[in-house]
């Protein structure tokens, strides 16, 4: 049975995407604590993070570091939040937060944002990606996590 990232992945379920790797993928939740709230997810269906090789756990940790300081230039925050909990989905995935204060990294704070908060998030963090060097793992399309 595939999990949700899978299906948002493999583009079974829409997706907004801002990095694209061998090993993991990064994209908006539709239910962001704040904008520029993005998930990284890995390829592979860990159950939970700790069941993750140490590589690959790692790597996970390296991309949303990446992720965290373009979302600090393309928000302007002074903070960036990392939150893994794991009680939603059952499929590792590090919550990557924009954050002006603590309250951002609530969880129980996340509640739906528009298609166009969403594309406008998105568009800024990709943009952020690039112009720190990283387009070789932003994916061409928003909308898909295919290798460019």
């Amino acid at each position: 049975m595939s999990t949700v990232f899978e299906n948002i992945m493999s583009g079974v379920w829409p997706g907004r995407f801002v990095w694209a790797d061998d090993l993991c993928v990064a994209f908006a939740t539709i239910e962001p604590t704040s904008p520029g709230h993005v998930l990284v997810v890995p390829r592979r269906p860990y159950e939970a993070w700790t069941d993750a090789p140490s590589d690959v756990a790692a790597h996970l940790m390296t991309v949303a570091r990446t992720i965290g300081i373009a979302q600090k230039a393309a928000f302007g925050v002074p903070r960036v939040g990392l939150v893994i909990a794991g009680f939603d989905v059952a499929h590792t995935h590090l919550h990557v937060i924009a954050a002006r204060d603590e309250t951002d990294v609530l969880l129980s704070k996340a509640a739906p944002a528009s298609e166009e908060e969403l594309d406008s998030a998105m568009s800024a963090l990709r943009g952020a990606l690039l112009a720190a060097g990283h387009g070789a793992h932003v994916p061409p399309s928003m909308s898909s996590a295919a290798l460019g």
